[in-house]
């Protein structure tokens, strides 16, 4: 049996309400057992304190199970409040999707793909 990625690609503005709908999907993937959570951010356009709220609460859940979560292509308003508020040394940032596959993961693993629109 192949292990699996849950890809998570939110869109537009992370904040409570977009957040909250993530983090109850990123929740029940980690109790159907996804091995990994990939937070891929390059359609953000904004993140407020409720996103980086999210962020957190998705850790927490995360590390309550045996999964693993990762995060990239952050832009640079994304990247600046993570190094405001040290979170670049909590999670695991790459560059790209590209970058995230050829460090992480191994042939065996199953991407799944979730997309978030908001305007």
């Amino acid at each position: 049996m192949s292990s699996v990625v849950k890809v998570f690609q939110p869109s537009g503005i992370l904040d409570g309400i977009q957040g909250t709908q993530l983090r109850k999907d990123i929740n029940a993937a980690v109790e159907t057992g996804i091995d990994i959570v990939l937070l891929d951010l390059q359609d953000i356009t904004f993140m407020n304190s409720s996103g980086l709220g999210t962020l957190l609460a998705a850790l927490k859940i995360v590390k309550a199970t045996s999964s693993k979560i990762f995060l990239c292509s952050i832009n640079e308003q994304v990247n600046m409040i993570f190094e405001m508020t040290k979170m670049e040394r909590i999670f695991q940032i790459f560059t790209n999707r590209d970058e995230f596959e050829d460090a992480i993961l191994p042939s065996e693993y199953q991407l799944l793909e979730h997309h978030y629109h908001t305007k």
